[in-house]
């Protein structure tokens, strides 16, 4: 039987969600919790290798366990005893056995949040990127929907990325203000490594007049990564959910 988990995490603790030898990561954490459950070493597998600092409501992560003895409704009350404070298991559901949580995802939604005052507030600056200079908000928003559609996504990747190709669907990119908090919202059919954050770095801009709305479609078919914005640190970012076609 292999199952299917939705993981929240706040990633500040953390170096990413990837298992390193010499830095404490979600997975870690993750499958030490499983496999003190199953008394036995398990190995879990995720649908997106988030970053250090990067937070996640949806993070998707499966295992193999025939030998579970747990209900499935009770998995995420019973993985709790054996989780720090900063990651839960919100939900968990069989799949089948050839199922693959990264490569069988049809979508993924991330959120980029950017508070937006001339001071900053620490009881969201954990979970946001402090920008104190006034930003135009309808030029924020203009430069967002020129990103939907399929496109090569050159510009928007860092180094360091193993992507086959760089050619992504984005079906939804749009940013709206909640009292000082602006959130850029975008989901797409996959993401090259720091892409996310490179467009809201852009976004950014756009708001910043640094860069014209209007130039958005020609720095994507430019393919040179200096002619977009910078790259937004991580701990704006949140992995807000996974879809699949199960």
């Amino acid at each position: 039987m292999q199952i299917l988990l939705t993981v929240a995490y706040d990633g500040t603790n953390y170096a990413g969600w990837q298992r390193q030898e010499n830095a404490v990561a979600v997975q870690e954490k993750l499958e030490d919790a499983i496999s003190r459950l199953l008394s036995r070493d398990v190995i879990v597998r995720a649908a997106s290798r988030t970053d250090a600092g990067v937070h996640a409501l949806g993070q998707r992560a499966s295992f193999f366990a025939p030998d579970l003895r747990v209900p499935l409704e009770r998995l995420p009350e019973v993985l709790s005893a054996f989780l720090p404070t900063d990651i839960s298991v919100t939900a968990a559901q069989e799949v089948p056995e050839n199922f693959n949580p990264g490569f069988d995802a049809k979508q993924k939604t991330y959120l980029y949040n950017i508070y937006n005052s001339p001071a900053p507030n620490p009881l969201v600056g954990r979970y946001s990127a402090f920008v104190p200079q006034k930003l135009n908000l309808a030029a924020m928003q203009q430069a967002a929907k020129s990103f939907v559609g399929k496109h090569d996504f050159t510009a928007f990747c860092a180094t360091g990325g193993s992507a086959k190709t760089t050619v992504r669907e984005i079906y939804f990119c749009e940013t709206e203000k909640e009292h000082d908090l602006i959130k850029l919202k975008i989901t797409g059919n996959g993401f090259l490594y720091n892409m996310v954050r490179i467009i809201a770095g852009t976004i950014l801009y756009a708001g910043m007049g640094k860069i014209s709305p209007e130039k958005i479609p020609e720095i994507i078919a430019s393919k040179k990564r200096e002619n977009a914005g910078k790259t937004m640190p991580p701990h704006g970012l949140v992995l807000v959910e996974v879809k699949y076609s199960i």
